[in-house]
């Protein structure tokens, strides 16, 4: 009898063990072992200092996308994306940047960052690694390169996008400063594209946000005096006749007060 039940216990665990490995859902959606950061935390919090006037503030999620974290935060401590153009703005979209080259082909010296999907949606504010695409119908070691191929590159939501959920990692979120992120110049490329002044990590103590310089002016040259070549005389000022005096114009009528449309 004891040894019935010692087998039927088995046979149900292995039982729950196999439904765990096989469904695809309860494989994706497992929450993570590590806690959500919060707002607090200094060494997970990315300052962008833009040039549309403020400093965006970026929640990071390591506990879903430990990878991409890091990576971001390497790259924002060798200063590699400050300067770095929005290169790709939709309205009612995203705006993308992390690009040295401007055009979004370009990246960083370090290799790829592998696909870390997770749960979190790309709702407004949400922070999101960009990454190659792969035609449909493309092969599956292509699909896989293009998954994997996050960089340096990353978007910033405007407004709810949920068709990409699960197939672009999502590692982080506005937390403060989204007007800066709504005044970004749109466009593809945009005429004017606003720009990452700094990208700083909390932790570092960065200095306060500052302004960029306003463009400089050239004031005209003091050329000095007159240059006369040896030899020459210099020319008399020709004197200007005074204009005579005009007659006087004798006012219009007042025109006739429009009426408001209504």
């Amino acid at each position: 009898m004891l040894c019935g039940d010692v087998m039927r216990i088995l046979m149900c665990l292995m039982a729950a063990l196999g439904w765990l490995v096989a469904s695809p859902a309860a494989a994706q959606y497992v929450p993570s072992v590590h806690p959500a950061p919060n707002a607090g935390d200094k060494e997970n919090l990315l300052y962008l200092d833009l040039s549309t006037g403020g400093r965006v503030t970026i929640l990071l999620r390591p506990d879903v996308a430990p990878l991409m974290v890091e990576r971001v935060k390497t790259l924002t401590r060798r200063h590699f994306y400050d300067g770095l153009l929005f290169h790709r703005v939709i309205e009612g979209f995203m705006a993308q940047t992390g690009d040295p080259k401007g055009n979004g082909t370009g990246g960083s010296d370090l290799p790829n960052v592998k696909a870390e999907f997770n749960y979190l949606p790309h709702v407004r504010g949400a922070v999101s690694a960009a990454r190659p695409g792969a035609q449909q119908g493309a092969p599956p070691e292509e699909v896989a390169a293009a998954e994997n191929g996050a960089n340096s590159q990353f978007f910033i939501v405007f407004e709810p996008t949920l068709k990409l959920d699960n197939k672009y990692t999502v590692f982080g979120r506005v937390i403060d400063g989204m007007q800066y992120v709504d005044a970004i110049e749109r466009g593809e490329p945009p005429l004017k594209p606003s720009r990452i002044l700094h990208a700083w990590i909390a932790a570092d103590n960065p200095p306060a946000y500052v302004a960029a310089p306003a463009a400089a002016t050239t004031p005209n040259a003091d050329l000095g005096p007159e240059v006369v070549l040896p030899g020459a005389t210099p020319a008399k000022p020709v004197a200007v006749p005074p204009k005579p005096a005009a007659a006087p114009v004798k006012p219009a009528p007042a025109a006739a007060k429009p009426r408001p449309r209504r």
